[in-house]
């Protein structure tokens, strides 16, 4: 904005379309905020739910672990942990929020059994694994929710900054700026049609007394 633009109507046009841009960018980041702060407490909801599942599977995990180790021996337990072959694989995607990249975090298994011979050991060896894996899974889509709740955050901050500055700072300016013009406008329109006046005043005294 400039505060030294000429008085001309041509300028007050130009403020005005400047000053409705502006309106209709506070609108639209102003839908975006919400759209970004629904959907940031939606996936918090979620973080929540999915920490207290994460902190649910590593116990039960645990104790599963802890029960084959009680029933087979550690030195057992060691073992045909040593001969389990599964490799785990993060399959990263994205989606978009708002123009935001989000993470998908889809985690995968591949196995390679069997791992040892079912004789001389119990279920609970393969509850344990089985316990382990899901909540290796669930971690993953908890560091999915993680993520996208820290770069929606700083996408909300970002978009609340812009809609105070447009709603505080440059919206009020063009206004201030644009009644001022009008204000000046008027006064000139005003000095001129005085200035009319007296000149038509003066040619008509002329013309009556050249008469």
């Amino acid at each position: 904005m400039d505060n030294k633009l000429a008085a001309t109507k041509s300028n007050l046009i130009k403020l005005k379309e400047d000053l409705s841009f502006a309106k209709l960018g506070y609108d639209l980041l102003d839908q975006k905020r919400s759209i970004l702060v629904v959907e940031l407490l939606t996936l918090v909801d979620h973080a929540v739910d999915y920490q207290s599942k994460v902190e649910y599977s590593l116990l039960q995990a645990s104790k599963a672990l802890q029960d084959t180790i009680l029933h087979q021996g550690r030195l057992r337990t060691g073992n045909l942990a040593e001969a389990v072959n599964i490799q785990s694989d993060f399959m990263l995607s994205e989606r978009k929020v708002m123009g935001v990249h989000l993470p998908k975090v889809d985690t995968t298994f591949e196995e390679h059994g069997p791992y040892f011979s079912p004789e001389g050991t119990t279920v609970l060896i393969e509850e344990t694994i089985a316990k382990y894996r899901d909540a290796l899974q669930l971690m993953g889509k908890l560091a999915e929710l993680k993520v996208s709740i820290m770069r929606l955050s700083k996408e909300v901050k970002k978009t609340i900054r812009k809609t105070n500055s447009l709603e505080k700072i440059v919206i009020p300016q063009y206004e201030s700026e644009l009644n001022v013009m009008k204000d000046r406008i008027e006064e000139a329109e005003r000095e001129s049609f005085i200035l009319l006046k007296e000149v038509k005043e003066q040619l008509e005294a002329r013309s009556k007394e050249n008469a």
